[in-house]
């Protein structure tokens, strides 16, 4: 079992598990084999540094690992050499969506055809933005054929999807290219890489669930004191449900405690909280000021719409200003491509509270860009830590 942690917890961080690892003989081989040998040594060098080493019959455990080794290297040779046959050579679910320029030379499983299906990369219309995502969520590589002037929004479109997108080569408009790529022997420019490979959302979700489940089941009694408090003191349900914007520009439905009064409640939450807002309950000022309110996502990270760290999701009808939020910078689509999160590195700068202003918007933008272009395990830990300084904040209101 001790082999097995440590292989699995090495091989995570190595990669082992990529794609593009999976569909390369030598490097799946090799990454594997290195794992599991870092993990032997491990495991050898924690039994003697504790005095147990006599606790393990050494002959149990050569034979065990010879084993293992030969049916590690005996697995991913089969895998390689039928697994991928049976998938056609690759990993990917890819799929080709066809705007108003057809594709005739490409071959591929899934396609479809944007306009007859009333598909638009329209970024001023969240709800088209949401059907899109529904129609790329299980899909790993997009290809997009479409007219020159589309090419920006479904740039952005992709972005902001969590995928591997492409837009097919007609000509040489470079717009928002990160690089060259190739279909069924046609050119296409890449212009979107999920931000996290498959093995850095393991260990994203790994960290969820690790801090979540003991969490929900420790603050249990709190979250019933603070249940009961919010029905003693106004009339109305003791959860606010409202539909956020989630990961691939999906909508999802967040759930909080309920701070306002019922009758006044802001569906589409065009009305941001202010400091002496009226339609604020006793309690609700509370669980504000000490963000307990924000205690029910953790059943949201349960579930997999959001995770602790990460964009704050925003209602559809935030505004900065007098603006929504997306009508001031269509990059705002391109933050969606990680997973919301409880807490994230806008909120640990300060940016929280009512966008009153472009500016504020602008800010909390900024510093989700930076979060999803430099991504790792250890910043996610230093958000958590840091978050706990800031619960009580002079913006939470």
């Amino acid at each position: 079992m001790m082999v097995l942690v440590g292989y699995l917890g090495i091989a995570l961080a190595a990669e082992v598990y990529n794609a593009a690892v999976f569909t390369n003989p030598k490097l799946s081989l090799k990454r594997s084999v290195t794992a599991l040998s870092y993990a032997l040594v491990a495991v050898v060098f924690f039994t003697y540094v504790a005095h147990a080493s006599e606790q393990i019959a050494r002959l149990t455990f050569a034979v065990g690992s010879a084993l293992a080794l030969l049916f590690l290297v005996i697995g991913r040779v089969i895998f390689v050499k039928h697994g991928l046959k049976r998938m056609a050579g690759s990993l990917h679910n890819e799929l080709l969506i066809i705007d108003g320029v057809d594709a005739p030379g490409l071959a591929m499983t899934y396609r479809i055809n944007a306009r007859a299906m009333g598909l638009s990369p329209d970024l001023s219309d969240p709800e088209m933005l949401h059907r899109i995502g529904d129609q790329l969520a299980v899909f790993d590589r997009v290809i997009v054929s479409c007219d020159p002037d589309r090419r920006h929004a479904w740039s952005t479109v992709l972005r902001g999807a969590n995928i591997d997108g492409e837009l097919l080569l007609h000509d040489r408009s470079n717009v928002d290219v990160i690089g060259i790529g190739h279909v069924a022997g046609q050119s296409t420019h890449i212009v979107s890489r999920g931000p996290l490979s498959m093995s850095s959302r393991a260990v994203k979700r790994g960290l969820d669930l690790v801090f979540t489940v003991p969490a929900i089941l420790a603050l249990s009694p709190l979250l019933a004191i603070v249940a009961l408090a919010i029905k003693l003191d106004s009339r109305g349900p003791v959860f606010f449900r409202q539909d956020r914007v989630g990961r691939r520009n999906q909508l999802f439905r967040i759930v909080k405690f309920r701070t306002m009064r019922h009758e006044d409640r802001d569906i589409d939450g065009v009305r941001s909280a202010s400091r002496d807002d009226d339609r604020i309950t006793r309690v609700g000022r509370l669980l504000r000021r000490t963000s307990l309110d924000e205690l029910p996502q953790l059943f949201n990270v349960l579930e997999g719409d959001m995770s602790l760290v990460g964009p704050r999701p925003h209602a559809l009808g935030s505004l900065a200003g007098d603006k929504l939020f997306w009508e001031i910078n269509h990059e705002y689509w391109i933050r969606h491509a990680l997973k919301p999160g409880i807490t994230g590195l806008a909120q640990i700068r300060g940016y929280r509270g009512a966008t009153e202003q472009r500016e504020d918007l602008e800010l909390r933008l900024a510093a989700d860009l930076e979060y999803l272009d430099d991504w790792s395990i250890s910043r996610d830990l230093g958000i958590l830590a840091s978050t706990a300084m800031v619960l009580v904040h002079r913006n939470a209101f």
